[in-house]
């Protein structure tokens, strides 16, 4: 079931590293730390906090991943 995250503080942010080639979407707040980083598939990262929500996904090599189909499959960390 999806969050309604209307008016409770929450933000996305992408940030491109052009030099790394790397690419990361921030759900909410910067600071926060990853308790677990989970492998959705190479070069593809999810990262949680201690709560088990995701706060973050990173991809690697993001121009050879950007702009073609990619789905992902997150596990439900809230369930576990």
């Amino acid at each position: 079931m999806a969050k309604d995250l209307k008016g409770k503080g929450y933000s996305m942010r992408i940030e491109y590293d052009t030099r790394r080639d790397l690419v990361y979407i921030w759900f909410g707040d910067e600071e926060a730390k990853a308790a677990e980083t989970v492998t959705i598939k190479p070069g593809v990262y999810a990262d949680f906090d201690r709560e088990g929500e995701l706060i973050g996904i990173e991809i690697l090599d993001a121009s050879d991943i950007i702009g073609k189909k990619i789905e992902l499959a997150l596990p439900d960390k809230a369930a576990a």
